[in-house]
């Protein structure tokens, strides 16, 4: 077993994983903001106290704060830095109140809304194209080569030769894609599609869990069928599918981000499995240490799960504001501003209570809670 990296390494690593996403996240909010006039009262990396920065001659203050665990942007005719409107915007003479936020027309807040979120997915699929570029994709099709004996598969009666078309209602089209789902799943009972010496059969299966551990001691429960697949497949990509490839394993990698959580809500996975920034460091650090072409994978999935998590529609986060930008469309008028302070109240205490939630969960990935147990006895 491989000893886990150092402080100092995993400290570096969760800079350079943390760091420019968080950037380029804020950025996005930053030039769609400019791009239509708004006028942009500061730019911080970070959390509370202001540590040092500067302000540009637009009148902006880039700044980096106490608590690098996020960022944000405040636009003129914000309260905070979460973006709650400030009712003070309306009392602006009309070029300033045009030059705020709240002043834009409600497609244009939504736009710089959403920017920041699509950044994080355009710094994926820029990662993840050029990491298919770099070493190609994988195109060994979904065809059985081997069974393991009491395996699930075996249980099932799947067969070598078996090419599986589909699981759970889900097309698959490699064995990565087979093995994807599976890896999602232990323990759960699916329907498969496959075809068999040409002809088309229907067989449900139980995935089988395992619970795995990795060089660094971290353990996970995964779904395992209990087949390996036939001769291996890489195509190469070239400049021209590039980003058609990196919007593929964007798009997967996004959609087992909403099988995940949807599992979790559902209750076949443990609330455990959630974590955060001290979970998101201890990986950074092991990730680093594997080397750089993981670090850069590591960051692609990182990105993916910002912008996917900043997208939920809890008040607050940029979901929360394009929520609340849908109703103002739908009704023609914006919410009421009790409303909406009681729904960004509401929502300040889900994310606090997700934090704490998290945090315990990372503290207990670092052997804190195993150890004070060894304490007591």
């Amino acid at each position: 077993m491989s000893q886990s990296p150092g402080l100092f390494l995993t400290i570096l690593a969760f800079a350079l994983v943390i760091g420019p996403l968080i950037f380029l996240h804020e950025m996005g909010h930053y030039l769609a903001g400019r791009w239509f006039g708004v006028k942009i009262d500061a730019f911080s990396i970070g959390f509370g106290p202001e540590v040092f920065g500067w302000t540009d001659k637009s009148g902006t203050r880039w700044k980096f704060s106490a608590l690098p665990l996020g960022g944000y942007v405040k636009f003129a005719g914000d309260l905070n830095p979460a973006s709650v409107p400030d009712p003070a915007w309306l009392e602006l003479p009309p070029e300033e109140r045009a030059r705020s936020l709240q002043g834009r027309p409600v497609w244009q807040r939504a736009i710089v809304v959403a920017a920041g979120p699509v950044m994080n997915f355009m710094i994926a699929i820029v990662v993840l194209g050029g990491m298919a570029m770099a070493y190609g994709v994988d195109a060994t099709p979904a065809t059985i080569g081997g069974v393991q004996p009491g395996s699930a598969a075996a249980v099932a009666g799947l067969q070598p030769g078996d090419r599986i078309t589909s699981l759970g209602g889900r097309d698959v089209a490699t064995f990565s894609d087979l093995a994807s789902f599976t890896l999602m799943r232990p323990n759960e009972r699916v329907a498969v599609s496959l075809l068999r010496n040409g002809q088309p059969v229907q067989i449900d299966v139980t995935i089988g869990a395992l619970t795995q551990k990795d060089r660094f001691g971290n353990e996970s429960k995964i779904g395992r069928l209990g087949i390996s697949p036939g001769a291996p497949a890489l195509r190469k990509v070239g400049l021209i599918e590039a980003p058609a490839a990196g919007v593929r394993a964007t798009v997967e990698a996004l959609q087992g981000t909403v099988d995940g959580l949807g599992q979790i809500i559902s209750g076949r996975r443990s609330v455990e499995e959630l974590g955060g920034p001290l979970r998101i460091a201890k990986m950074s650090g092991e990730t680093l240490s594997l080397g750089t072409p993981y670090l850069i994978w590591f960051i692609a999935m990182i990105s993916i799960n910002l912008g996917f998590i900043n997208l939920l529609p809890v008040p607050l986060l940029d979901g929360g504001h394009l929520f609340f930008y849908a109703i103002e469309a739908i009704r023609r008028r914006p919410v009421p501003p009790h409303v909406q302070e009681w729904a960004f109240r509401g929502g300040l205490a889900a994310i606090l209570a997700l934090m704490v939630t998290v945090t315990f969960n990372d503290l207990g990935a670092f052997g804190l809670w195993t150890t004070l147990r060894g304490l007591i006895g």
